[in-house]
């Protein structure tokens, strides 16, 4: 059964979002309904200055529908997907934007130009996409990472996914982010590869010195539910607690998130980070909490 509870926006999102009041941002291929409608809603809170790329009669067309009049802001006008993309990040890279938001086009033409080398938007990080996700009933927020971007990651990738993670944790305010690496299991056995990669990159965390409580492997009941660890007899400093979710693949983060979103009416704030500038890569299925909350989430990570 699907649920009929409805999504909210964190409040702390939006909070934290208006500390940098009409941040400037692209709306890449704007020429979309949702994508418009989540444009003002956070032009509405104060959160950003749009930037709107695309076809500019059907942009002007969509704007018109929902009576709100763009007249003051800036269009780029673009006849196709890779001109709006190659726009957006041209913006990104002489400092005009801070955060590119992905309209009506597939996320992959908008991060195969984002990766071009003569934009210079990746330095030294490795490319991750986070969930922020929360329920009505229950505002804390706990991350999934990644569900989205990197596929079937190796254990260095990893190391910047997780590095990725808890740096956007520390910026809503989670001083010491609590990590669980997930697995099926919470013993490393050799017939389950991802629980001996999640005993590998604990180890490197632990080496590294990296600022957060980091486990792994951990089943996902140990992870989220005191309860669980305590019959397993689990104690460590993320068992039953976790902050952020390092999953072992695509498939299993995009599940999670789904599952949440689907069955729990969760909210669920996605967006990559890891370059010059954060990407919301919202799908035109998600709903109306879910893309605001996802600008405010990036407008976070961008500071």
């Amino acid at each position: 059964m699907l649920s009929t509870i409805k999504a909210i926006v964190p409040e702390n999102l939006i909070f934290l979002a208006q500390k940098t009041p009409k941040i400037p941002v692209a709306i890449v291929c704007a020429h979309h309904a949702s994508a418009i409608e989540s444009a003002k809603q956070a032009c509405d809170l104060n959160l950003i200055e749009p930037i709107f790329i695309g076809e500019k009669t059907l942009i002007e067309k969509e704007t018109a529908n929902i009576n709100w009049s763009i007249e003051n802001y800036t269009i780029i006008h673009c006849d196709n997907n890779e001109e709006a993309a190659i726009a957006g990040s041209e913006l990104a890279r002489d400092n005009k934007i801070k955060v590119i938001i992905k309209g009506n086009l597939h996320t992959d033409i908008l991060m195969r130009i984002y990766l071009k080398k003569e934009f210079r938007l990746i330095e030294r990080k490795r490319l991750s996409h986070i969930w922020h996700m929360t329920t009505s009933q229950n505002s804390k927020p706990i991350f999934i990472t990644d569900g989205a971007l990197n596929v079937a990651p190796r254990t260095d990738v990893k190391m910047h996914i997780l590095n990725n993670a808890i740096d956007f944790a520390k910026k809503i305010n989670i001083s010491k982010p609590r990590v669980a690496i997930l697995s099926g299991t919470e013993d490393p056995i050799e017939s389950m590869p991802s629980s001996m990669e999640a005993k590998e990159i604990m180890e490197r965390a632990k080496k590294e010195n990296i600022d957060a409580y980091v486990h792994g492997p951990l089943a996902f009941d140990n992870a989220v539910s005191p309860e669980a660890a305590k019959i397993k007899k689990i104690q460590n400093e993320v068992a039953g607690q976790a902050d952020i979710l390092l999953v072992p693949n695509l498939e299993t983060g995009n599940a999670l998130s789904k599952i949440m979103v689907y069955f729990m009416g969760a909210c669920a704030a996605g967006f990559i980070v890891g370059g010059k500038v954060p990407v919301v890569v919202t799908s035109r299925a998600d709903n109306a909490a879910s893309r605001l909350a996802s600008i405010a989430a990036s407008i976070i990570a961008a500071h």
